[in-house]
C-alpha cells in the first residue's frame, strides 16, 4: 500500500506554505526547489486544490498561492480528496457482490485490508495541516 505521488507532493507543498508564508503569496517555483518537486507536477495539482478551494492564487510580479483557511483548519484527508484520491489498501471494490477473486466470497483477509484502510483514513481524518509544521518545528 502507498499514497499515490500527487498526495505526497501536495501535502509537502502545503506544508512549506504553512510554514514560510501564511499571508503574502508564495511563488510555485520556491516551493519547488525547497521541496524538490517538479515545478509541472506542481502546478497540476495547484489546479486541482484552487479548483477545491484549498488555495487561491494572485497574479503579478509578487503573486503566487496562498492557503484559504488557516493550516489549523484544513484536514489532510481534505487535500486527498481535492485530488481524487483516498488510501486504499483493498484490491477490490467493497460495494461490490464480486468478491475480491472475482468469486461470491470475499478472499480471507478482506476484513483485515478493509479495517487497516479505515485506521488509515481515520489518521488522516485527525491530521490537520498545522500538525505537520508542529513536528517538524520539534525535530532537531
Amino acid at each position: 500500500m502507498k499514497l499515490n505521488t500527487k498526495s505526497r507532493y501536495a501535502v509537502m507543498a502545503l506544508a512549506d506554505m504553512s510554514k514560510f508564508s501564511r499571508k503574502k503569496p508564495i511563488s510555485l517555483r520556491d516551493i519547488s526547489l525547497r521541496q524538490s518537486i517538479s515545478l509541472l507536477y506542481l502546478e497540476q495539482i495547484f489546479l486541482k486544490l484552487k479548483k477545491n478551494n484549498l488555495v487561491k492564487s494572485t497574479r503579478g510580479t509578487n503573486g503566487g498561492y496562498v492557503l484559504i483557511k488557516d493550516p489549523n483548519e484544513i484536514k489532510l484527508s481534505e487535500i486527498f480528496l481535492a485530488l481524487d484520491e483516498k488510501v486504499k489498501t483493498l484490491g477490490c471494490n467493497k460495494e461490490s457482490k464480486k468478491g475480491c477473486n472475482g468469486k461470491f466470497t470475499k478472499c480471507i483477509t478482506h476484513n483485515l485490508w478493509d479495517e487497516l484502510e479505515s485506521h488509515i483514513n481515520t489518521f488522516f481524518e485527525n491530521k490537520k495541516l498545522s500538525d505537520l509544521i508542529k513536528i517538524n518545528q520539534n525535530r532537531i
